[in-house]
């Protein structure tokens, strides 16, 4: 059973991990989602979709698309279509380092999508390339088919599935302190008095 990451949040992670965070570019489509899931990755080169047609196929329910566009900064390469197909497959969410289409239907169907942004212009099914499985580089990390994805507000995070239960518990120790600490601020205690940094250099 895939862990449950639903309650974690990605800059709670981001308080002790460096690696595995994608470009901040990339971005959610819906205000406040959150999603997570086994990577699904797709190698999509171009102005071919033929990849992501197979992928939806053959996608499992609960699995997280992750899009390599292999650089283009020109094409979108999911809409309206791709996101009824993925829905009706049972996906998580849709992570691509690229650009989509039809913005307001995608926030009008509430389905999870980061991205970098919009394009009118479409990939096409061409037949040319692409991949479904291997590992691929997605806003600037690695990521294999089975790894975690966690995506929200904030951002998103590729996660090693062996590591992932200890970050997790982490994060949810942290998660659950940062109200007491609030508390505390709120109460007139300063932010040094409760965290004790260390005395900054003198020059």
């Amino acid at each position: 059973m895939t862990l449950d990451l639903s309650d974690i949040e990605t800059a709670t992670l981001g308080h002790f991990l460096e690696d595995g965070f994608m470009d901040p570019a990339i971005q959610g489509v819906i205000p406040a989602a959150r999603a997570f899931g086994p990577a699904l990755t797709v190698r999509l080169p171009g102005d071919d979709g033929t990849a992501l047609a197979h992928a939806l196929s053959a996608l499992e329910p609960g699995q997280f698309l992750v899009v390599d566009r292999c650089g283009d900064r020109r094409h979108a390469c999911w809409g309206a279509v791709l996101t009824a197909a993925a829905m009706a497959r049972g996906c998580a969410g849709v992570v691509i380092d690229g650009y989509v289409t039809d913005l307001s239907a995608l926030v009008a169907a509430g389905f999870p999508v980061w991205c970098r942004g919009r394009s009118p212009i479409t990939t096409k099914i061409r037949g040319k390339g692409g991949e479904v499985g291997g590992e691929v580089a997605c806003g600037g990390v690695a990521v294999k088919t089975g790894d975690l994805i966690l995506a929200d507000e904030n951002g998103v995070l590729a996660l090693d599935p062996a590591t992932a239960p200890d970050h997790a518990a982490r994060a949810r120790a942290m998660q659950a302190a940062e109200p007491e600490t609030i508390r505390r601020l709120q109460a007139g205690e300063t932010l040094a008095a409760i965290t004790r940094p260390p005395a900054l250099p003198t020059a």
